[in-house]
This record gives C-alpha cells, sequence and structure tokens, in this order.
C-alpha cells in the first residue's frame, strides 16, 4: 500500500516552509503595526499642529453636542476600569502609566477612535484631537 502524497517528505518540507514563512510575515506585520503613545502623537502632530495636553483633557470631560463624552464611560481621571455606560462592558484604563497596553496598536487606536468619536462628537476625531487626548492621557497616573 503507497503512502498518501501529504506525507511524502518532499511535499512536508515544502509545506513546513510555507508555514514556517507565512508565521514569520504575519509576526513582521505585527510588530510594524506596534506602536508607542508618543509615536502616535508624533504621527498626529505631523498632520496636525503640537498636542496639548489641557485641551486633551477639556476635549476628553466635555459634552460636543451629544449625549456622552469620553468621560462618560472612561471616568474623568482614566487610572481604573470603568463599565461602558451601555453595555457594562469593564473597560481597562485609558492611561498608558495604569494599562501599559494602551496606544501599542495603531490599528487598534484607529479603530477605537473611529467609533467612540462616532458615539462622543458624531464624526471622526481629527488628527489634532487625537494627539491632544492622547498627549493628556500619557500624564494621567
Amino acid at each position: 500500500m503507497t503512502k498518501p502524497h501529504f506525507l511524502h517528505p518532499a511535499i512536508r518540507k515544502t509545506t513546513f516552509i510555507k508555514l514556517s514563512s507565512f508565521l514569520i510575515l504575519m509576526t513582521i506585520l505585527k510588530l510594524a503595526n506596534a506602536a508607542t503613545p508618543q509615536e502616535l502623537i508624533a504621527k498626529y502632530e505631523g498632520i496636525s499642529s503640537k498636542a496639548s495636553p489641557s485641551n486633551g483633557q477639556t476635549f476628553f470631560t466635555t459634552k460636543h453636542g451629544k449625549e456622552w463624552s469620553c468621560s462618560s464611560c472612561h471616568d474623568k481621571v482614566p487610572n481604573h476600569e470603568t463599565n461602558h455606560i451601555v453595555t457594562n462592558k469593564v473597560i481597562k484604563p485609558m492611561s498608558p502609566n495604569i494599562n501599559a497596553a494602551r496606544f501599542t496598536d495603531e490599528a487598534k487606536v484607529e479603530k477605537w477612535f473611529r467609533r467612540n468619536c462616532n458615539d462622543v462628537v458624531g464624526r471622526e476625531c481629527t488628527a489634532q484631537e487625537k494627539a491632544d487626548v492622547i498627549s493628556w492621557l500619557i500624564t494621567v497616573r
């Protein structure tokens, strides 16, 4: 009886090489998407102007014509876990000083800014608003 073709050593080796290459590529892409809060601020400042922590705090704690502000779910001092105002889902601290995972994945940061800014401001946040908010959040202890 002959062995199935996928057990042939040459096919196993080729499959192993392809799978290894794919995993390495995915790791590289994930690392390429890694960020720090300071890198994100610099990126946003590059298409706006210098970040203002005080403007960021004001933006975060103020309603902008809609029902909520950022602090409705994240609290006025976002250095502890809170709960979403509607879903009651636990939200980890926004301050990167308390939650080291905050603002380390650019795609995730963009996703949440897009979603939450729509709820709070009724539109996407500007690069200036993002820079201001992150620059304030890195001061929160």
